[in-house]
């Protein structure tokens, strides 16, 4: 099931908000709840899942709804049925997050490479903590070209583009928690 505009409350991560989302990251982490909790055959995910979409789309009253806040309500639902162990399990995990880096370049400014490789390490790892696994980065090429100072692509554009590239596949080799993998996408 996709999320569509009017229907699902858009999630808050961070300082990011994702519309348009998708459902797998809750089938996921309810899945991941209870097998930490040795309960791997729990047959009630679907109907938990369902229960927690039937609020989104019909009782959720805001129209932004911080992830945090979503998941201490399922945890608090967990617990009201008798599923206290998968409740205290339970670990935020955010859908697909797209993000565009032209942001951190715009922040870090002109000729600040350095400044903009922590402000975007800062962010990942910000939104990592909150439970963000899986990210679509855009708008390498404008981050590039706004980083050098340069209306045309130029090659010190496309040298700084490669270390950006090499910085974010950097970024998903990182060695995280179990059960914690990075998925990445890139728009080149």
């Amino acid at each position: 099931m996709i999320c569509l505009v009017g229907k699902l409350p858009v999630l808050q991560v961070g300082r990011h908000q994702v519309a348009g989302y998708g459902t797998e990251w809750i089938d996921v982490a309810l899945h991941r709840a209870a097998r930490s909790c040795d309960r791997a055959d729990f047959p009630f995910i679907d109907d938990i899942r369902d229960g927690i979409l039937h609020y989104l789309e019909h009782k959720c009253p805001w129209r932004v709804l911080p992830l945090e806040d979503l998941f201490e309500r399922m945890k608090r639902m967990l617990r009201r049925i008798g599923c206290d162990a998968i409740a205290n399990n339970l670990n935020p995990l955010a859908p697909p997050i797209t993000l565009s880096i032209a942001r951190a370049a715009r922040e870090a400014g002109n000729g600040f490479e350095l400044v903009f490789f922590q402000k975007l390490q800062k962010e990942i790892d910000d939104l990592h903590a909150r439970g963000a696994e899986e990210f679509h980065f855009t708008e390498l090429r404008e981050s590039a070209r706004i980083l050098r100072g340069a209306m045309q692509w130029t090659p010190r554009c496309n040298r700084l583009h490669q270390e950006i590239l090499a910085f974010l596949q950097n970024f998903a080799q990182q060695p995280v928690p179990e059960n914690r993998k990075i998925h990445l996408t890139i728009d080149l």
